[in-house]
Formats: C-alpha cells, structure tokens, sequence
C-alpha cells in the first residue's frame, strides 16, 4: 500500500509541476552589434487565467548589476525608468506580441549602454503563485565593424544590349566573435520608367555558408553561365565578390546596389542577422538592340546585269554591338520577280560555316564571306536569269553570346531593304505542239507515239528541253472534266544536253529527239492506265559568254491531244467465245442430268418385278 501511495504522490508531483507557470527566454550570451536591432522573445506556459498575459521588461547594466532598471511593459505606461523613458514613447523601444502568451522586446538601434541582463517577467494571474515567473538572459553589445566599399560607381551611361557587366564590392569585419558574411547583388526599378526604389529584384548572392543563390528572376541566366558571382582574397583581408553578367538585357536597367550581412549562430542553434550595410553602385541604362541595329544592302535599289556577268552584293550590319561579344547568323534571302514564296540563297552560322539554300543556289556557283567586321558578301560567278528576283539580307543577333547553342533564341532579327536583280536577256520566242502521227484508233497493248514540235525564233544559239505531261481521265474514258483543270503529272524530260528522265508511272517509255525541232514520247505496251489527255512544254536555254548554258526562262506549252485506246480483235472474240463456252457446258450438264434420272427410274422398275 505504501508503494502505491508513493508513486501517486509522484505522479502528482510531475502534473503539479506541469501545471506550474513558466517563463522562458533564449539561451545566452546573445550577441548584438550596437546601432542594429535587438529582438528577444518571450513566452509564458502553464499559466491560469486570462489567455492575453502582461509582460515586463527589466535591465541589469553590468556596471550595476543588483540595480533593476525598467525598460517596458505592456500594462504600465509609466513604468520605464527615466534612460527608457523617450525611447519608449518614441517607439524605439517597444514590445511587439507574436499571440496572446508570447511577446518580444525589441530595441530598434542598440547602443554599447544597452548590454547587461535581460529579465522578462510575467505578472501573476493564477490563484496560487507557483513556478518562474521570470527568466533572463545576458546581451552583448559589440561594436559595428561591418565596412563595405566598391571599385566602380556606374554613370548611367547607356550600354548596349549584350554588353558584358563586371561590379566589385569588398566586405570584411573585424570581431573577436566568430561571424560569417553574406553579400547580395541586386537592382531597384528602372531607370528608364522612374520608378527607382521600387520593383526590387536580387540578382545573386553568397550566402554565409558560401553558397551561390540566384534570384528567383534569374535562376536561367545563371544557369545558363550569363549570370556568375565569384568570391576573392583582397587586400587587408578584405573579401571581394564580383558580380559578372555577360549579356546585359534591357530588363537589367536600373539602380544597382550590393548588400553585406553579418550572421552569428546563436547558443540555441538559430544563425541570426546582427548587422546589414548597404552600397548603392550607381544606375545603368541598357539599350535594346532594336534601336541601334541596322542592316542595309549594297547596293541597293536595283541591279541589272547581262547573263553571264559577275553578282556581287553586300550586307552592312552595323549597332550589332561588337568586340567578339555577339554572334551573327546573316542569311541571303530571294523572292523571285513574279512574287511567291521567298528562298535562302545562303548562310553564314554564327561560326563561319557557309551552307547554300535551294538547289538552284547550291549549284549556281558562288560564294558567300565575311569582309570585315559587320560586313558579308553574296557573289554569283555567273548570274543567270534563274537568279533573278529580289535580294535580302536578314541578320539574327546573339547578343553576348559568341558561341550560342543550336537551341539558344537570337536576341533580335532585323532585315534589310530588297535590292532588285533583273538580267537583260535577248528576246527568245518559242511555241510547241503536240499531235499524234500515223495512229488513228490506237488499240489496248500496242505503242503509242506522240510528237511535239518546237519552233524558237532568237539570234543567239540556244537548245530547249523538253518535258512530257499527262492529265488523267476515268477509267471507263467518260470525264467531263475540261482538259486545263485536270491536273497534269509529269512522265519524262529530254534535258536541253541531251539527256533522258523517265518519272515511272508503270508503263514502258521513251523520249527522244527525231529532228532539229521535233521530240518524241513513246509508250510500248499501252494499258488502259495510259489513256488521257497528253501535251508537252518546250524550256529555251541559252549560252552565256564563258560558254555555260542556263535556262533563260522563255517557255512554252502546247495545247492537249486526247489518246483513247480501243480493243484489239482478239479482245472483242473473247465475250462471244465465253459465253459460246458457258453455254455448251449448261446444256452438256443438263442433258446429262436428264439421262442420268430416267436410266435410273427404268432401272428401278425391273428390279421391283424381278423380285416379284
């Protein structure tokens, strides 16, 4: 019985105790710098009565340490002591509540008179006065050693968009205390939009365990390597950081500061912020390409040339931002005399290799270069009238980029004014007409020969290349279909040097030349697939003065002949003969059939009286 009773006593004991008050600060020393803030919680637990307890705030100078000294309280307006008095009203010294039970001294600028003990005591609101109603803590106020100076104020000079940006800060403290420093980089609004001050935005910074954190607006950047922050020795000790931004943006306008903390890591573990300095570098304007850029042809306007001669164009890139800091991508662009869709003639990547666009440019025989800084040139060897047309140069700029990724976006393309390329070629006519000789009813397997006739009327030799179409009709030969909207399929060319191209189809051709103006087509074997409306194109080429042929661009089409294939004899015997066959064997069946049955019913019959 008396062990029970004693571990009931005990366990009395332990909730008596649980319910008793208690008043708990942080564990100490704490150490503050004089002219930043102190803040020091306080709570409060198992307490009775009202849930919004009263807290009050004594101080012992360790110059006087038995001395109590009021510095505030939140139920008595008179309660600091006299060296309290006016920062108290003036809100300097102050008690701000986190809730009911918890509140925090704070001293907005602590001076070195303000380091002693600390006491936080609650006011008793329970019905017997039982547990701490106070706790305290000792805090040290240490000198501010935190300095902070730079290398380079900025003027608010604009620079141009994809300038490199390089700022320096040094940061050091002197403290028998073990700290650490962090520093940021960072920039306030814009100062084109006057609203410096505002729109604040970290840019990177190292905290105190020396970890690199970009801001939250520029996390790609930096890791992109646009953005870096490196941490050097300097002299006296100083740390130097160095914010290097490679690739300004028009976004990076602004006023730039750089902002050193000091951190102590408390007795309970927490690091706290003890001192802060900040140091404005200045303002800078970046820019945008866009206003500065410019692409222009030369020469511009018009060019006309003979065919033959020499093309040499000119692309003047200028405000691009130079120093081998911005990669290029310029691009020759054509759109032909008659309008359409407009063509790559060449590149030149942003480093240096040159590739050609359509085929006509790859085997037109050229070049394209860089000159000098800023400036790219297109030649032709030899322009034809196939080049004609209007020229442009387009230009993408990688600002602060020399060496960009495949996937890196350029930071702007700007094109230049079209300069117009016509050749004054000599008057070429040309006509061509398609007939069919000989093969009045040409018939299903048989071969079909088509003949086209070309005349051209010049005084220069020329040679014309020739290609065959057919518009297909309906099987069965029945189309309504006007022979011009029926869409043509191309079945073979004879090349102006002579030379046969046969596009399958399915059928056996040929292409020829049978005299000086008259080109053949043949089918051999024609099938029903080969019936339709047929007609050819004549393409005059001339010779240039080094001998070269090209295509000068006159042309003609000869109107339609329809080929209708008609069946052979042996193919209109065939239904007669089927049908001859199909009937015999019905018949043959039939009487068969017949035979068979009655034979049967007679011999039925004899058997039946045999047996009787």
């Amino acid at each position: 019985m008396a062990a029970w009773w004693t571990l009931f006593s005990v366990l009395l004991w332990e909730f008596h105790w649980a319910m008793c008050r208690e008043v708990t600060l942080p564990p100490g020393p704490l150490y503050r710098v004089a002219g930043f803030p102190l803040s020091l919680p306080c709570a409060v637990r198992g307490y009775e009565g009202s849930r919004t307890q009263d807290f009050e705030w004594y101080v012992y100078r360790e110059d006087a340490d038995t001395m109590q000294i009021g510095v505030v309280s939140t139920r008595d307006r008179e309660f600091p002591y006299a060296p309290f008095q006016k920062r108290v009203q003036s809100g300097e010294v102050r008690v701000e509540r986190d809730s009911g039970d918890k509140a925090r001294l704070v001293i907005q600028r602590l001076s070195l008179d303000d380091q002693g003990r600390y006491e936080c005591y609650t006011p008793s609101t329970d019905a017997r006065y039982q547990g701490s109603y106070s706790d305290s803590v000792a805090v040290k106020v240490i000198p501010d050693t935190l300095l902070i100076t730079h290398t380079r104020v900025l003027t608010g000079q604009p620079l141009p968009e994809g300038a490199g940006l390089e700022l320096t800060c040094a940061a050091s403290v002197q403290s028998v205390q073990h700290t650490h420093v962090s520093l940021t980089f960072g920039v306030r609004g814009s100062t084109g939009s006057g609203s410096a001050g505002h729109n604040l935005r970290e840019i990177i910074s190292m905290d105190r365990e020396l970890r690199v954190v970009p801001g939250s607006a520029y996390e790609r950047r930096t890791r992109d390597g646009e953005i870096g922050l490196e941490k050097r020795t300097g002299e006296a000790g100083r740390d130097l950081y160095v914010l290097k931004m490679s690739a300004l943006e028009p976004g990076d306008s602004g006023a730039y500061y750089c902002e050193a903390e000091q951190w102590i890591l408390d007795p309970s573990g927490q690091w706290e912020r003890i001192a802060q300095r900040t140091m404005e570098l200045g303002n800078l304007s970046v820019q945008p390409l866009a206003g500065t850029l410019t692409v222009a042809v030369e020469p511009a306007g018009e060019v006309s040339l003979q065919p033959g001669s020499p093309l040499s164009l000119a692309c003047q890139v200028t405000g691009a931002g130079w120093g081998n800091r911005s990669a290029l991508l310029v691009q020759w662009m054509r759109r032909g005399p008659a309008g359409g869709v407009e063509v790559e003639v060449a590149r030149m990547d942003p480093d240096g290799v040159v590739s050609w666009g359509d085929d006509a440019s790859r085997g037109g025989g050229g070049s394209m270069e860089k000159e000098a800084e800023g400036r790219f040139s297109l030649r032709r060897f030899a322009a034809h009238p196939v080049d004609a047309g209007t020229y442009r140069c387009a230009v993408s700029v990688y600002a602060g980029r020399p060496t960009p990724r495949a996937s890196s976006p350029a930071t702007i393309t700007q094109r230049s004014e079209g300069v117009r390329l016509s050749l004054r070629t000599k008057d070429v006519g040309v006509s061509a007409a398609v007939k069919m000789p000989h093969q009045v009813f040409p018939k299903r397997g048989s071969t079909v020969i088509l003949l086209c006739n070309v005349s051209v009327v010049t005084t220069s030799p020329t040679q014309v290349e020739v290609q065959w179409l057919q518009k297909k009709v309906e099987p069965d030969g029945k189309d309504d279909t006007p022979p011009q909207e029926i869409k043509a399929s191309l079945l073979a060319t004879l090349t102006y040097d002579g030379m046969a191209r046969i596009y399958n189809n399915g059928s056996d051709l040929s292409v020829d030349r049978i005299s000086a103006s008259t080109y053949r087509l043949r089918i051999f074997s024609a099938r029903e697939d080969d019936q339709g409306h047929y007609l050819c194109q004549a393409e005059v080429w001339a010779q240039d003065p080094h001998g070269r042929w090209y295509n000068t661009g006159a042309r003609a089409e000869s109107s339609t002949v329809r080929v209708y294939l008609f069946a052979r004899a042996i193919d209109l015997l065939l239904i007669p003969l089927v049908i001859g066959v199909s009937s015999a064997l019905f018949v043959g069946v039939f009487v068969i059939a017949t035979v068979t049955c009655c034979f049967m019913k007679r011999l039925a019959k004899q058997r039946s009286r045999i047996r009787k």
